[in-house]
């Protein structure tokens, strides 16, 4: 089998030169030769320490006898970006990764990649660009942050920025909550949408076993990201491709362990996108079809009770699916060029989950403290629900592992924004009260780009009161941290004159988790049959108008032409 390099070589006989004048030698040119895209950069903390990873892949691919080359595409943080008009350009970088990724890829002649991210867009970025590519691929995570003291960690600080508002606790206070929440660099610790989509990439059989959410400073990672830069030689000079990895059954495993592990609701936005990136058609409703009876077993937070720091101590995605055994399929096909079937039995030989468990001993826990066993679960029916209704023709989103009890079937009277700022601002003032359904709109990606409403959510879930009496109701999106009444990806959303758009103050919004059901049922306070609601949307329809895009040139302004639905994965088409 000839390497794609080495006919690049004869096509293009530039190739040899210009990799010499940058220090290749001869017998460089004749190796396999092997793309190491990170996003490493000083941008936040989940990919300051990436270049690290880098040097240890690269160190591996010229052990097993190839040639690397770097390249980089640095990511953004949503942390960073919160608060301000810079969430806005949040999931539109995922898909700008992919395309740098993609012509990084597609311009050279590279016969394999080593893929190296950590956080919430850089992931499903890279995934996306790899597909993309279809090449021999393999992933490596760059781990995950401690917790700071008292087990501090970032997602509690939105809650404490909201009490600090409401006068519940000082500023001194405050700032020692800031200056500790992230001791180290790894994604934030918590099963928010860069620890799931670093359990995602393991799922899907892209990464070597046991790797992902490892503690971003321990020696292990060093050592994963090693071995990966040498596997990626293998699968080059065997020619295992992404896609003879990564097939329908390597998805639906990755659903059933996000089910597991309560995983960030913006999965319902990057499995679908990065499963049509390989031909595949994945929506948000087989996400509800999969969750439906499949066991919740993950205690971290924001769900949950611990760091995430703890997952990889308690054995990681490979004792997730230990205990899912009988709902994944065994047969698919890994990076090892084995099955995961055989994975989960050769991990149970070499000792990596005592390996694992002497760091949670010291925590004085036990793997089912974290990791639940299938027959005593947190849950029983999965974690995540797709509602419908008048409101939501086209579906919504909620995340019913972190929704109180008390608002799974409720009727509530509609405060609607058209904008989060507003929103947050009535929150805080006290100006929402118990019985309210905040409804956030304009924020889909048609909108604004579909920013996280991180903010409203914690000010929400953080008021006693208020967090089990109220729903907030969008067709932007939350943040992996998010918990609470929380329902979003309404569509379609209200740029396109979707029934959010129509909401007056005061119709009645009745939410059903169990029956799946997200309606408009009564106007001015008072219910009416659903004839009678259809007909006040319809004169309501007639008197919309759509509003002017926000953006009129720049990414933002590509991104919202051409965005699908969120219930598709809000990908660039």
């Amino acid at each position: 089998m000839e390497l794609n390099s080495q006919r690049v070589r004869r096509l293009a006989p530039e190739n040899d030169p210009l990799k010499i004048g940058m220090g290749w030698t001869l017998e460089d040119l004749d190796k396999p030769q092997i793309m190491v895209e990170s996003t490493f950069g000083d941008s936040h903390p989940g990919s300051a320490h990436l270049d690290k990873l880098v040097n240890e892949a690269m160190k591996g691919i010229s052990d097993e006898g190839g040639r690397g080359a770097r390249y980089f595409t640095t990511d953004i943080c949503d942390g960073i970006a919160q608060g301000h008009d810079g969430m806005n350009y949040s999931l539109a970088s995922r898909d700008m990764i992919a395309n740098m990724i993609e012509i990084h890829g597609k311009s050279t002649g590279f016969d394999a990649g080593v893929f190296i991210a950590s956080c919430d867009k850089s992931m499903p970025g890279c995934l996306m660009g790899l597909g993309r590519l279809n090449m021999p691929s393999i992933f490596i995570t760059g781990g995950v942050m401690e917790a700071g003291p008292d087990l501090l960690t970032l997602e509690q600080i939105g809650a404490y920025s909201a009490m600090c508002q409401r006068g519940e606790i000082t500023e001194e206070q405050f700032a020692y909550y800031k200056h500790n929440a992230c001791p180290s660099c790894g994604a934030c610790s918590f099963m928010g949408t860069a620890s799931t989509m670093q359990i995602m990439a393991e799922a899907l059989g892209l990464m070597l076993p046991g790797t992902a959410l490892m503690p971003a400073t321990s020696k292990e990672l060093l050592e994963a990201a090693y071995a990966a830069g040498r596997q990626s030689v293998v699968l080059a000079r065997k020619g295992i491709k992404a896609s003879d990895i990564v097939t329908m059954d390597s998805f639906e495993n990755a659903i059933m362990v996000h089910a597991a592990i309560s995983g960030s609701t913006n999965s319902l936005l990057h499995i679908p996108s990065i499963a049509h990136e390989f031909g595949f058609e994945i929506d948000s409703d087989t996400f509800d079809r999969m969750h439906r009876g499949a066991h919740y077993l993950l205690d971290i937070r924001p769900a949950g009770k611990w760091p995430a720091e703890f997952f990889y101590y308690a054995g990681g995605v490979p004792a997730v699916m230990e205990e899912i055994k009988s709902q994944l399929h065994l047969d698919a096909m890994t990076v090892t060029g084995k099955t995961l079937g055989e994975n989960l039995d050769e991990l149970k030989r070499n000792g990596f989950y005592d390996r694992c468990s002497r760091y949670l001993s010291e925590k004085g826990l036990k793997r089912t403290d974290v990791i639940r066993s299938f027959d005593s679960p947190i849950g029983t029916n999965g974690t995540v629900a797709i509602l419908r209704g008048n409101l939501a023709p086209d579906g919504a989103v909620v995340k019913h592992s972190a929704v109180p009890k008390e608002m799974f079937n409720a009727v509530l009277r509609a405060r609607p924004f058209d904008s989060e700022e507003e929103a947050i601002a009535a929150v805080l003032s006290h100006d929402i009260k118990p019985g309210d359904a905040v409804i956030i709109r304009y924020e889909g990606p048609k909108g604004s780009g579909m920013p996280e409403m991180f903010y409203t959510t914690e000010a929400i879930s953080s008021d006693g009161e208020l967090g089990r009496t109220i729903a907030l109701i969008t067709d932007g999106r939350f943040s992996g941290a998010s918990k609470g009444p929380a329902i979003g990806h309404v569509s379609p959303e209200a740029a396109e004159g979707g029934p959010i758009a129509l909401v007056e103050p005061d119709d009645l919004i009745e939410i059903s988790i169990p029956d799946r059901k997200l309606d408009i049922v009564g106007v001015k306070g008072r219910r009416i049959s659903p004839e009678e609601v259809s007909s006040e949307l319809e004169r309501r329809r007639k008197a919309w108008k759509p509003r002017p895009s926000r953006y009129k040139s720049g990414v933002l302004s590509l991104f919202i032409r051409h965005a699908v639905s969120p219930m598709k994965g809000g990908y660039m088409e």
